[in-house]
């Protein structure tokens, strides 16, 4: 397993800070389904526009999402990559702890036999 540098735990912990906060991982979901402004986001939520636009700033911050200009309109993207990256980074733990979960299968199955 590849040792991360300091650049990529920061930014690690900035994208999983970012997705703590369960506003920004609504965004999050929303963006998934294609680009909205800040007005867009804001809808489902009883929070006011400037507040929403901190959290894009935060989620901008933290790589996951970019922002475009189409006219008037300022409209945010998820940066798939970056999700992907972090996909990554769980799987890599994840699968390792799969693969210790099955050696210890095997080993009680083996002792189980008579």
């Amino acid at each position: 397993m590849p040792m991360a540098t300091s650049t990529d735990e920061a930014r690690l912990d900035r994208a999983f800070l970012a997705l703590a906060d369960p506003v920004r991982r609504a965004m999050v979901a929303r963006l998934s389904r294609g680009p909205a402004t800040v007005t867009e986001l804001a809808a489902p939520f009883p929070i006011t526009t400037q507040a929403v636009s901190r959290h894009v700033r935060v989620l901008q911050e933290a790589g996951l999402v970019t922002r475009t200009r189409d006219a008037q309109k300022r409209p945010c993207h998820l940066d798939a990559a970056a999700l992907e990256a972090l996909t990554g980074w769980i799987d890599r733990y994840r699968l390792a702890a799969e693969r210790r979960f099955r050696s210890l299968d095997r080993l009680l199955s083996t002792e189980e036999k008579p």
